[in-house]
């Protein structure tokens, strides 16, 4: 299932499902570890000898964030219970603290005494081996820990604190959790378990009738018991009330801190850009990683998940986020890329969150024969990105800082990684990891990298330098206009592939091709560009109800229709986004950007309930495919929006 709600302050990450439980929970790095992973933290409630937990099929809900904010505003009706419940979910925007209010709302005209009851389902480091649950008496809180890992539950309604509480064994043998204990309204008592274990704890609550009573939860991590004490004392010491409140207007400020004119955007396009900003801020670690996704159901289907940095991701992300006005928050991404920066020169396919090398699936050997497993864009990428930064931002200083340790040892090994007979980049994997070979996106970005690479030898004086990566970015320019623009087919082609010792053209209908502008090969309104969008935007049009555009043709990936001619692919939100960034950049008067605000409103029309933004979408149904959200759709919405406004601004004159 996707994640509906997701919050978090850089370094602390919780996702919340549709029933408003916790699902993910990541400390002390965004996207590592998950101390959750993927269980439910039940939520429940008990009024008048009745109990229903919110996953209940009675429960009505409607999700959505607080306008502007990283605070959740979730309505849950009971028609049965006669109850209705307002929460706010935030983290604090310093501390590693989850803050969770509710509104409890009683229909009846009596007096009714309430229960609530919270389930903390914790595998401390991603394992339930040795975890400890445990009532701390002195403070009137429950506490898990393993090791280094401390996690202290807590909450009020009124004056009163935790009313009850209990501690057990789950998932072993017969045992489900002592979420099961609190069905009757009650619970046991048990002061401490280990192993693989649960705690539940209640709060009480007597409503008056019609009106409404408020209950605060709250979750305080750290690395001892002593820190976890303390942050719980603060939220006492403060009211969570407030704590929540401030959250909320810290946000609020976040979002809107640069002002716009958003010119004929509709409101509901304006609102999903600053929920998209807020999104991709939940996604981005403190020490630099920008993480994919964080959804951790995906574990379902691979035994591997979305928590990792691919430098292509963060690059691009990292990009959207800097024309957007946020380049304070991408500044440690950079420093990132500088740090884990091979000593050859070249990106990692995928990093951990603390800069360690992820996972991988690029072999160092195949076919017999030995063979870099990178995808060399994603090294381009970053320093293309970065020349972005400084032309929108100037810091002089900070480029300089990074001169030596990113910007030219990346460019030396572009420009050796070369085919000489080609005069393109030596094969590498292609930007949807999936084929070996040499392709129009990786060209196009090394192209686009080697240009940032001598605009910045240039502007620091080094001029022998600067025209060496600008003679090789030339030089890679004319192998593409060469080799991978095909005049037959009218269009580029997705790139080379070798078979049987010579370069043979993959014609695949590609969506990525749209980097020959992206990337600065071409300008958009070049003859070829026109026509091979042209022949994307028609050929990788999904031809049901749901529209948008595929990855490429006969996409396999999650694939949901073998009715190739009708569905290439599942709609893919930055794939179709990549088209109208392409008519954008053509646009020469206000009449040309129908079109792709038409595609920003169908984003806003298919991002879920919530406002968040899936990777792909079904092409029946419109529901979201694979993980959510996905932070790449969500900092491609926020480029193309940025680059709309920019080409309105300069239209309307």
């Amino acid at each position: 299932m996707p994640r509906h709600l997701v919050i978090g302050n850089g370094k602390f990450l919780i996702n919340l499902d549709q029933h408003a439980y916790m699902r993910d929970l990541y400390y002390p790095f965004v996207g590592q570890l998950n101390h959750i992973g993927g269980y439910q933290c039940r939520v429940g409630i008990w009024v008048d000898g009745a109990f229903a937990w919110l996953n209940d099929p009675e429960w009505q809900f409607k999700l959505a964030y607080v306008e502007d904010s990283l605070v959740t505003e979730v309505t849950a009706t009971h028609p049965g219970l006669g109850i209705t419940l307002l929460m706010n979910d935030g983290v604090h925007q310093r501390e590693d603290i989850y803050l969770k209010r509710i509104q409890i709302s009683n229909h009846h005209n009596t007096v009714r005494e309430v229960r609530v009851f919270f389930n903390q389902d914790l595998l401390i480091n991603e394992t339930e081996v040795g975890d400890t649950a445990a009532y701390y008496p002195i403070t009137n809180t429950v506490f898990h820990y393993k090791k280094d890992r401390y996690f202290m539950f807590n909450g009020s309604t009124g004056s009163e604190g935790i009313y009850q509480y209990s501690t057990g064994i789950k998932r072993f043998y017969n045992a489900e959790g002592t979420w099961r204990d609190a069905e009757d309204g009650h619970l046991m008592g048990n002061a401490i378990a280990q192993g693989s274990v649960d705690s539940t704890i209640s709060f009480r609550s007597f409503v008056p009738p019609e009106s409404s009573q408020t209950l605060y939860y709250w979750m305080t991590a750290g690395k001892t018991l002593e820190e976890v004490k303390k942050l719980d004392a603060y939220v006492k010491e403060s009211h969570p009330g407030k704590l929540l409140d401030r959250v909320m207007i810290y946000w609020q400020r976040w979002a809107n801190k640069t002002e716009r004119d958003y010119g004929d955007l509709p409101y509901e396009v304006q609102r999903l850009f600053k929920q998209s900003l807020l999104i991709v801020r939940t996604q981005t670690d403190a020490n630099g990683a920008i993480i994919a996704a964080n959804d951790s159901d995906i574990m379902q289907s691979n035994r591997d998940h979305y928590s990792y940095m691919w430098p292509r991701d963060g690059a691009l992300i990292a990009y959207a986020m800097s024309m957007a006005g946020y380049q304070g928050m991408i500044i440690p991404f950079f420093n990132f890329c500088a740090n884990v920066l091979s000593p050859d020169g070249y990106l990692h396919h995928k990093y951990n969150p603390d800069g360690t090398v992820g996972s991988s699936w690029h072999p160092y050997i195949h076919s017999g024969r030995v063979q870099l497993p990178i995808q060399e864009d994603e090294t381009a990428l970053v320093l293309f990105a970065l020349w972005q930064d400084f032309q929108k931002h100037g810091s002089l200083e900070f480029a300089q800082s990074l001169y030596g340790t990113l910007i030219r040892r990346s460019a030396r090994f572009m420009s050796t990684y070369i085919d000489q007979e080609l005069n393109l980049p030596k094969p590498s994997y292609d930007l949807w990891e999936e084929r070996y070979g040499i392709y129009t996106f990786t060209a196009s970005a090394v192209y686009g990298g080697l240009i940032a690479a001598s605009n910045f030898s240039n502007l620091f004086g080094d001029e022998e330098r600067a025209n060496r990566y600008k003679h090789t970015a030339e030089k890679i320019k004319s192998g593409i206009l060469k080799h991978l623009w095909d005049e037959e087919e009218g269009r580029f082609v997705r790139g080379l592939y070798m078979e049987d010792g010579e370069w043979v053209k993959d014609y695949t209908l590609e969506s990525s091709v749209y980097g020959i502008f992206e990337f600065g090969v071409l300008p958009a309104d070049d003859e070829r560009v026109v026509r091979t969008m042209k022949a994307n935007k028609e050929g990788l049009m999904i031809k049901t109800d749901i529209g948008g555009s595929a990855r490429y043709h006969h996409d396999y990936y999650f694939q949901r229709s073998t009715d190739i001619d009708r569905v290439p692919g599942n709609p893919w939100i930055i794939c179709t986004l990549w088209i109208a960034e392409w008519e954008i950049e053509c646009a020469k008067s206000l009449a040309d950007l129908e079109s792709p605000r038409q595609t920003l409103e169908w984003v806003v029309k298919h991002a879920m309930e919530s406002g968040v933004l899936p990777e792909q979408l079904d092409p029946f149904t419109g529901d979201p495919v694979s993980v959510a959200p996905l932070t790449w759709s969500h900092a491609t919405y926020v480029l193309t929006v940025v680059k709309y406004l920019n080409k309105y601004k300069q239209l309307a004159k």
